[in-house]
């Protein structure tokens, strides 16, 4: 068993996704991250494919390197978005476990994300059990 782990961070926004990433000492890398990096934290929803595309960019640059623990902090409210990660990992030797961060706090999205929005993901939330 490879001692590489890959971490999908799933939940709706405000979770603490990022949060949890950062506490467990890992490389952490979100969509989210390319908004702050190159809009100056300004959602952007024609560059969301652009955002996606960076992140999984980011994630193989890690990989490639040999990174032993890396999470990503996305929503994946369905299955599919997880796959290009899963095939990723199975390509470079990491184990793979998604985790689903429930928002038990109270918080709100830091990204200022509408509350219809997230009801909307709320309801096309996929769980494989």
């Amino acid at each position: 068993m490879s001692n590489k782990t890959l971490i999908l961070l799933r939940g709706l926004p405000g979770a603490g996704k990022t949060t949890f990433g950062l506490s467990i000492d890992a490389f952490t890398v979100s969509a989210d991250d390319y908004f702050d990096i190159y809009h100056k934290g300004k959602f952007k929803p024609h560059k969301i494919g652009a955002a996606h595309g960076w992140c999984r960019d980011l994630v193989e640059a890690r990989m490639q390197s040999g990174w032993t623990l890396i999470t990503v902090a996305n929503t994946f409210t369905q299955e599919w978005e997880m796959k290009p990660y899963i095939d990723m990992a199975e390509g470079y030797g990491y184990n793979v476990h998604s985790l689903i961060v429930e928002n038990r706090h109270g918080s709100s999205s830091v990204h200022d994300v509408p509350e219809e929005t997230i009801e909307r993901m709320r309801h096309r939330f996929e769980v494989e059990l």
